[in-house]
């Protein structure tokens, strides 16, 4: 390191072990690996298009940047680039790969000289869940590349997020299974659609798919199968497991779901280590892919908020606010586990990356189908036969955005003010699962990650009809003349929130009406604000009532 190099800690990079954690050793100092630095823009903020203004506005009225728009305008200046590579050749450090686009940096080196380039300490970490390797405390930069850095991912390669699937343990008389073109059809799809001019992007952290279940599976329908092609990220491949219980469950699922109700869309399904780093690269490289140019990106998976960097949950926010910019609608899991999303020590927390401001976070239901219609929809909650309960609360991190200020969000917690989640909700419960094929046997599977891909497939139909991308949906979402276009579910709780009229942290907004949902974004008017509703937290039946 140049001796005259001052040091600085860079913003929100702390982190702590994996909770159960224990050090046994140092990494291998000699060991090669790949490092992403995740850029500031190239332009002022103040150059930034204002989503508040361009969210107001329907579809058919927006005018999105292009990726080639947005890469010149905002990707990472050639100035901060050639800061990065300045600081790389400083430490022997090797840039793999820039991305302008992408704000994002790959750098490769030894284990070494990462730890001398950040000034940290990499140590080997026994969990249940593997061995990882990761860090503690903050990392620092030269005091030059302040404000240039936003963060540093692939230090800690420890598993960041859980699929958002559910399998019933035990399996009773009154567990019944739905085809996902069941569901679309009582959730009212609309017709003359089928996503055909779309495409969808499915971010995956484990497991693979394998065509020959894709093709039982759409056979069974009656359906031709869509266009899927597995996209690599950081090394990740199409790697089916055969263990229908473990990742290909929620690899299959969301394909099958998507492209059932979507058979006309391109799903593109990107692949990638079940890291930070690599949830992030699969996030930006989706984004910003200029092959494919997806218009929706469906997410089911994730984790408590608090089991993140801040550093993490401002770069993937970020990365979802210029894909809003560019018309692209990310729509995400909202969790399987109630009000506490699994949180150790049984607080109240929300999922991330659902409760970023910028995307759609997809809570779940319990439906109930007599005939071709719903005869019965509440929150899902299981939690008392261990069977999980949609995922919903209000973010610690993320303050309330303006497109929430009317609809009696509760408090967090800890009593920040925070956003709200989920957005929507759909069929989740696996007593009322999707039927679909996974490794060559046929399965029910529910779980709010049922709900991103069966609301992608939905947009990819209402983006055909409406001639344009619904983008960055939320805005309008809450506003009344589209709130009105949603089933209101107003019974059920889901351990911490309950369900109630207008928004809820259980349910959201609401289930969709496909037709009305795209009759109402077909308006050229402008709806007016929607009414308060308040919503506050259930007793905390013995859980401690705030978190730290």
């Amino acid at each position: 390191m140049p001796a005259q190099q001052n040091r600085i800690e860079l913003k929100s990079s702390a982190r702590a072990p994996m909770h159960g954690a224990r050090k046994i050793g140092p990494a291998d100092p000699n060991e090669q690996i790949q490092v992403t630095l995740f850029l500031r823009r190239g332009s002022a903020p103040a150059d930034f298009p204002s989503l508040d203004e361009l969210g107001k506005r329907p579809p058919r009225q927006r005018v999105h940047l292009s990726r080639e728009d947005f890469a010149a305008r905002h990707g990472s200046s050639s100035q901060d680039l050639a800061a990065i590579r300045s600081f790389a050749a400083d430490f022997g450090l090797r840039v793999v790969r820039e991305e302008p686009a992408r704000r994002s940096v790959i750098l490769a080196g030894t284990v070494a000289a990462f730890s001398k380039a950040f000034e940290t300490e990499l140590s080997r970490f026994q969990h249940e869940s593997g061995t990882y390797r990761g860090r503690t405390g903050a990392l620092t930069i030269p005091a030059g590349l302040s404000g240039i850095v936003e963060g540093i991912f692939g230090l800690d390669n420890r598993p960041q997020a859980k699929p958002h699937f559910r399998r019933k343990k035990k399996k009773t008389p009154a567990d019944v299974g739905y085809s996902p073109l069941q569901v679309a059809q009582v959730y009212d799809f609309p017709s003359g659609a089928d996503g055909s001019g779309q495409a969808i992007a499915i971010l995956e952290l484990g497991g693979g798919y394998k065509p020959a279940d894709l093709n039982a599976f759409f056979d069974g329908l009656g359906i031709t199968a869509p266009s899927v092609t597995a996209v690599p990220v950081d090394g990740a491949t199409n790697s089916p497991t055969g263990d229908p219980g473990g990742p290909d469950g929620e690899v299959e699922l969301d394909i099958e779901v998507a492209g059932a109700v979507a058979p006309g869309a391109k799903i593109a399904v990107y692949f990638t280590p079940n890291t930070d780093q690599g949830f992030l690269d699969a996030l930006t490289t989706a984004v910003h892919d200029t092959t494919f140019r997806p218009s929706i990106v469906s997410i089911s998976w994730g984790g408590p908020e608090n089991s993140w960097t801040q550093q993490a949950l401002s770069a993937f926010s970020s990365a979802c606010q210029d894909a809003a910019t560019m018309g692209v609608t990310v729509l995400v899991a909202s969790g399987d586990n109630g009000a506490t999303d699994g949180d150790p020590n049984n607080q109240l927390t929300v999922d991330f990356p659902a409760s970023s401001p910028y995307v759609i976070g997809c809570g779940g239901t319990q439906l109930t189908i007599s005939g071709s219609s719903i005869s019965k929809e509440q929150a899902w909650n299981e939690l008392a036969q261990n069977e999980g309960a949609t995922g919903g609360g209000v973010s610690q991190f993320f303050a309330l955005p303006s497109y929430q200020q009317s609809d009696g969000v509760p408090k967090a917690p800890n009593s920040f003010v925070g956003r709200g989640v989920p957005d929507v909700s759909g069929d989740a419960d696996p007593t009322t699962g999707y039927d679909i094929v996974v490794d060559g046997q046929a399965s029910t599977i529910g779980g709010t990650s049922a709900v991103a891909p069966l609301w992608a497939g939905l947009l990819a139909r209402i983006n055909q009809a409406l001639g344009a991308s619904v983008g960055y949906l939320n805005p309008l979402l809450y506003t009344k003349g589209v709130e009105s276009a949603l089933h209101d579910i107003t019974s059920g709780s889901n351990g911490g929130y309950n369900a109630g009229k207008g928004w809820d942290a259980c349910t959201g907004l609401g289930t969709p009406d496909g037709a009305a949902l795209l009759t109402a974004l077909q308006s050229q008017s402008q709806p007016a604000p929607a009414p308060p509703a308040a919503h506050g937290m259930m007793p905390p039946q013995g859980r401690a009532a705030s978190s730290d």
